[in-house]
């Protein structure tokens, strides 16, 4: 990310486009390097049907498009799909109308940490052969369960590949790290991977039944989409007025946190995520810890 806009954006005149909610490092890494932030949030359907299935995320691509017209100055416009916190894949048809919008001169970014957990025909690196304006990035992260080595690989033009191999830091891969992404990338290493994952989204289908039995305590309905290895859930009024509670959300994440050792994110203050907590699927034992605590403290808080 760092990379991508160290090599793609002057800083003090130019910017990036983001669409919240997401993920907070590109805005992190935009103002270290003094590059400007423009803000599309993403749409949260609603009751009448606007943005489509109710209680999903897209993207507003003719805000995007209005934004990119309005302002020349943008020449990244990064895109995390599945989302994060949302959990939301974004259709690869939208994407291809911001790729051949002809008043756009920069480079589309599209981030697919969490791909690993969607479907196999959604990532947009199906897309590299066709745009020499798209970069994909991917990371050994998540799926295969190795944050702690700080692998990831990007897809994209050779010309804009080649600018990045000339731009970063030399050896910056030791031969340990080296070694150990090799092994996770062999056949059988990606099988193993494979079945972990489908044990996972077995698993993520138990955590939402589970809150699902939590709605009379005051426990929403989760949003976004399920296609990542999280599930987003606001926490409403304890009064029963179905609104969004901030207040009670944090109290909440503080209590699992502080006092019984369980560690949920707290994602309130973000567009459209009101009073909502970002619970990751674990094992079949932690999923029945995290809903008898967070059960708990629905009841007392």
């Amino acid at each position: 990310i760092d990379l991508l806009i160290r090599v793609c954006v002057a800083p003090g005149t130019e910017k990036i486009l983001v669409t919240p909610p997401t993920y907070g490092m590109y805005s992190v890494c935009a103002q270290v390097n003094d590059v400007g932030v423009v803000k599309v949030p993403l749409e949260l359907s609603g009751d009448a049907g606007e943005g489509g299935e109710k209680g999903r995320f897209s993207l507003k691509v003719d805000e995007v498009k209005k934004a990119i017209s309005a302002d020349r100055s943008i020449k990244l416009v990064f895109l995390c799909s599945p989302g994060n916190p949302t959990g939301t894949l974004i259709s690869l048809s939208s994407i291809r109308e911001i790729l051949d919008y002809e008043d756009f001169k920069g480079v589309v970014i599209v981030d697919e940490a969490y791909i690993d957990f969607a479907d196999d025909k959604a990532s947009a690196v199906s897309l590299i052969q066709e745009y020499s304006n798209l970069c994909v990035t991917q990371t050994l992260s998540k799926g295969f369960g190795l944050a702690a080595i700080r692998v990831g690989i990007a897809f994209a033009h050779p010309a804009l590949v080649q600018i990045l191999m000339n731009t970063k830091a030399p050896y910056n891969i030791s031969t340990p790290t080296a070694a150990l992404a090799l092994s996770a990338l062999s056949p059988s290493a990606i099988d193993l991977m494979r079945q972990k994952i489908a044990t996972l989204v077995k698993g993520r289908g138990q955590l939402l039944e589970g809150l699902q039995e939590l709605r009379a305590l005051g426990l929403g309905a989760p949003i976004g989409g399920n296609d990542a290895n999280f599930v987003l859930v606001p926490v409403l009024e304890k009064s029963g007025s179905g609104k969004p509670d901030n207040t009670r959300a944090q109290r909440i994440y503080k209590t699992l946190a502080e006092q019984e050792g369980v560690v949920v994110r707290y994602r309130g203050g973000e567009p459209g995520c009101a009073g909502c907590l970002r619970i990751t699927v674990g094992s079949e034992d932690e999923i029945k810890v995290v809903l008898k605590k967070l059960g708990e403290l629905l009841e007392s808080m």
